[in-house]
């Protein structure tokens, strides 16, 4: 079977999700396998930072996981889809289509066409019913409605976190890395998953805290008091399987107690981690110490943090990370009275539009950065690669050092997630930030007299604060943004590096629509699951501002020999977004700390008195023509 014809028959059982009633399959006409199936029910938002909702998502993935052969695994799936919750089906069908074996080259479905109604807000998809209903037959295209205005300042921001590609990639990074992921019963080894999740969401910080000064505001104020309260916010999404709005959190409530956790565990399990980072040890489930070192200690403190199955000790540890998600979602409704549904807190593929999120995630980033404190600052010995200079950097673009950015017009298909009518396409258009081509011009010299395999690493950070002044190096490096990290062999003498933007390691180079799939565009067998994963090409810069505003793009160069793995040569598959999704069945193709040379403390108070030779720095401006 070609991987056309199985596309084909994956691609029907995600579309209309919202649409399939309450209606169930009996028990008796089951496969055995799914007599168990279905207790979360139909309509309720699914949640997999929700442990009960993870649970009996990963028991459905392991049945699919499981099927005999491929047949068997669509049989399955076409049951599982008249059984359980449309969001539990999705997430446990797209974990297991992207995991099995005979499932190798198929893409999955972007999840802003599956439930559009996570990513449009619901005037909008009230409009484009109404010009379905009114123009029969024809094809509609409706403008988004906005979701705020001006008089409240995070409102700056609402194309950043209402970007459809950003809260996607958010999605599809949880689906590769789902927090219960079995080794044993699967034989697949995710590398450095915990690391992996500090890592990931620590950019998306540094990323959050670059726009907020594109926009003239301060850099966000953690959340670190259990007890503060919250601004408020309005998601203005309604979910379509339920009926009901994603829950509004209004101004002043704070964290309460719900049914499954309280207040009072997440602070006991917030003081034994960072007790855990004091002591520079944890205390795993059978009574034994492990150390959180300098190799493994950020991937230990992430399995705890999140808390995925890896946890050294889940029962002492608890689950700070997830839990913190679905308090916050529940806050205005914690014990259900009002049967109201939660806020977008509770979803992967929404959280990212409210703002609590960023500020969740730095505080959960701080306790990763206070392990990082206990490790010794690099060594200059550490931090060069002998007989490698960088001589010069420069971004090439339509203006030298100067990268332009721009709001771009773009459409996104509703029709095959709601049912408008037999060949009706109905469209929204909806705008994102984007920038212009650029890439990188490096000049590196070899002095070393024989050819040299490097890692270059490209990192981009603002040049000033808030108030104007310079960032000292310690404190620009938490807001360091990995541009790009790549491999070069570098010949003896002088080498001229040209790299394009769009081959970035961080960003998904083309997300694939219901339609292109069907039309077999993505058909490959070099596409895995990782295909799907990667932060968004139009967003690898930040906005900047209106008459240019600076930043610092820095280069280093490191033995790649030393960095890699598995050698000098080797080739990783759908390697377009490794830096936050890692590569397939290998090991992160990178032995250095994730973030590196930026994950440690700085004892420079300059950026000269920081470089080695190996590295080097250069300003540039990023202009937005708004």
């Amino acid at each position: 079977m070609t991987i056309k014809e199985k596309e084909d028959r994956i691609l029907p059982l995600f579309e209309n999700l919202t649409s399939l009633t309450r209606h169930q399959l009996p028990v008796d006409q089951r496969d055995p396998r799914l007599a168990d199936a279905g207790h979360l029910p139909r309509g309720t938002l699914f949640s997999c930072f929700h442990e009960k909702h993870l649970e009996e998502a990963t028991e459905l993935f392991e049945v699919l996981f499981g099927a005999n052969d491929f047949d068997d695994f669509i049989k399955l799936a076409t049951q599982a889809r008249d059984i359980v919750n449309e969001g539990l089906f999705v997430y446990a069908f797209s974990v297991a289509v992207v995991h099995r074996d005979d499932c190798k080259g198929v893409t999955l479905p972007p999840i802003q066409e599956v439930f559009p109604d996570r990513f449009v807000p619901a005037e909008t998809i009230n409009l484009a019913t109404k010009e379905a209903k009114n123009h029969p037959g024809l094809d509609v295209v409706v403008e988004i409605e906005k979701t705020g205005n001006i008089r409240d300042k995070e409102y700056k921001l609402a194309y950043f976190r209402e970007d459809i590609g950003i809260n996607a990639h958010h999605w599809y990074w949880h689906v590769v890395y789902p927090a219960n992921w079995s080794e044993e019963l699967t034989g697949k080894i995710k590398d450095r998953k915990g690391e992996l999740f500090y890592y990931m969401h620590q950019q998306m910080c540094a990323r959050y805290d670059c726009e907020r000064l594109s926009n003239g505001l301060n850099r966000m104020v953690p959340f670190h008091n259990f007890e503060e309260h919250l601004e408020g916010y309005a998601p203005h999404l309604t979910s379509l399987v339920s009926g009901l709005h994603y829950a509004s959190r209004p101004e002043g409530v704070s964290l309460q107690d719900l049914p499954d956790v309280d207040v009072q565990d997440m602070e006991r399990w917030r003081e034994r981690i960072l007790e855990a980072i004091d002591l520079q040890h944890v205390h795993a489930a059978d009574g034994s110490e492990i150390a959180l070192d300098a190799e493994n200690g950020a991937n230990i403190l992430g399995s705890i943090i999140e808390a995925s199955s890896s946890s050294a000790n889940k029962a002492f540890y608890g689950s700070l990370h997830n839990w913190g998600h679905v308090m916050m979602a529940r806050m205005h409704d914690p014990d259900g009275r009002f049967q109201e549904n939660p806020g977008v807190m509770s979803d992967t593929s929404t959280s990212l539009r409210d703002p609590i999120f960023y500020r969740w995630h730095r505080f959960v980033d701080n306790i990763f950065q206070q392990y990082k404190a206990t490790l010794k600052p690099y060594t200059k010995e550490e931090l060069s690669f002998e007989g490698i200079k960088v001589a010069s950097i420069q971004v090439n673009a339509k203006q030298a050092n100067v990268v332009t950015t721009f709001m771009k017009d773009d459409t996104l298909d509703l029709s095959h997630g709601i049912h408008f009518g037999d060949g009706q396409s109905v469209k929204v258009q909806y705008h994102h930030l984007d920038h212009e081509p650029f890439s990188f011009i490096i000049n590196v010299e070899n002095n070393s007299g024989s050819a040299k395999h490097a890692t270059i690493r490209v990192f981009l950070g603002p040049k000033y604060d808030e108030l104007g002044n310079r960032l000292a190096p310690d404190d620009q490096r938490r807001l360091m943004i990995e541009l790009d990290k790549f491999h070069r062999e570098l010949a003896p003498g002088k080498n001229v590096i040209n790299r394009n933007a769009i081959e970035s390691s961080v960003t998904l180079a083309h997300t694939y629509t219901f339609e292109e799939l069907k039309a077999g565009q993505a058909a490959s067998q070099d596409a895995t699951e990782y295909c799907s994963c990667g932060w968004p090409e139009n967003m690898l810069v930040p906005k900047g501002t209106s008459k240019g505003m600076d930043f610092e793009l820095f280069v280093m160069c490191t033995d790649y020999t030393v960095d890699n793995p598995e050698g000098a040569n080797v080739r990783t598959i759908c390697s377009d977004a490794v830096s936050y999704c890692g590569a397939k069945d290998q090991k992160y193709p990178d032995k250095k700390p994730m973030g590196f040379p930026f994950d440690r403390h700085l004892t420079a108070r300059t950026a000269e008195e920081l470089l080695t030779d190996n590295m080097a720095i250069t300003d540039v401006k990023i202009k937005f023509l708004g």
